[in-house]
C-alpha cells in the first residue's frame, strides 16, 4: 500500500460524508424556512433592493435566475442573481438568501480586502480548474518516471484549496453585514431573525465543509507523491 493513503482515505470518506450531512441539513432548513413568511410582505427582490439603496449602492441590477440555490452576486457586471424560490418570494429564508447576496454587492462598492483577493484568483483557478484533472492522472499515472507531473498538478489543486479557504471569510462577512441590515431595518423582528440566522448559518456550513474537502483531496495527492518518491 502507497504511504498514507489508508489514513488520508479514511478522512476523505469522513468529509464526504459530512458534507452530506451538511448539505442535507440546508435543504431541510431551506424548505422549512420558506415556508414562514417575513411579515411585511416584502419579496427577496425588495429586499435586496432595499439593502442595496440604504448601503447608498444604486449600479446593481437585481435578475431572477433559474433553478434553486442559485442565487448570486456577480461582480463583473454587478447584478445579484436571485433564484425562482427567493426572487418573488416572501419568506423569511428569501429575505435571508437576498440580503446575503447583497452583502457581497456591499463588500464589492467597499473593496473588502478577501473579495478582492478571490476576484483576483478567479482567472488562475479557473485555468487550473480546465486542466488540472488531466495533469493528475498523467501524473500518477508517470509518477515513477516523471514525478514533477503530478507535483505540478498537486500546485494546481493547490490554487482551488486556496479559493476555497478565501471564500470562507467573504462568505462569512456578507452573511453578519446581511443579518446586521436584516435588524436594523426590520426585516426582521424578534419572533423571526434567529430563523434568518439559522438558515444562513446552515448556508456557512456548506463552504466550510467544501473548503476541508478540498484540503483533504489535497492531502491525497500529496501522499501519493510522498509515497511514490519514496518507492
Amino acid at each position: 500500500m502507497i504511504y498514507g493513503i489508508g489514513l488520508q482515505w479514511i478522512i476523505f470518506i469522513g468529509v464526504a460524508l459530512l458534507s452530506w450531512l451538511v448539505q442535507m441539513n440546508l435543504q431541510n432548513k431551506y424548505k422549512k424556512y420558506s415556508k414562514i413568511a417575513v411579515g411585511n410582505g416584502m419579496t427577496g427582490a425588495d429586499v435586496a433592493l432595499k439593502m442595496l439603496h440604504d448601503n447608498g449602492i444604486y449600479d446593481v441590477r437585481i435578475t431572477h435566475v433559474a433553478g434553486q440555490l442559485t442565487d448570486h452576486y456577480n461582480p463583473t457586471n454587478k447584478t445579484v442573481n436571485l433564484s425562482e424560490g427567493v426572487y418573488g418570494s416572501t419568506s423569511v429564508m428569501a429575505a435571508a438568501v437576498a440580503a446575503h447576496e447583497c452583502g457581497h454587492a456591499v463588500q464589492h462598492a467597499r473593496a473588502y480586502a478577501p473579495l478582492t483577493m478571490r476576484s483576483k484568483l478567479v482567472p488562475v483557478v479557473s485555468f487550473a480548474s480546465n486542466i488540472m484533472s488531466w495533469v493528475l492522472l498523467a501524473g500518477i499515472l508517470l509518477l515513477n518516471v516523471f514525478p514533477q507531473l503530478l507535483l505540478a498538478g498537486i500546485i494546481l489543486f493547490a490554487t482551488t484549496t486556496l479559493f476555497s479557504f478565501i471564500t470562507l471569510p467573504v462568505e462569512i462577512n456578507a452573511s453578519h453585514r446581511a443579518l446586521v441590515w436584516l435588524n436594523r431595518s426590520g426585516i426582521t423582528n424578534a419572533y423571526n431573525h434567529a430563523q434568518a440566522e439559522d438558515s444562513l448559518r446552515s448556508a456557512a456550513y456548506t463552504y466550510v465543509m467544501a473548503a476541508l474537502g478540498s484540503l483533504a483531496t489535497l492531502v491525497y495527492y500529496v501522499l501519493i507523491f510522498l509515497g511514490g518518491r519514496r518507492n
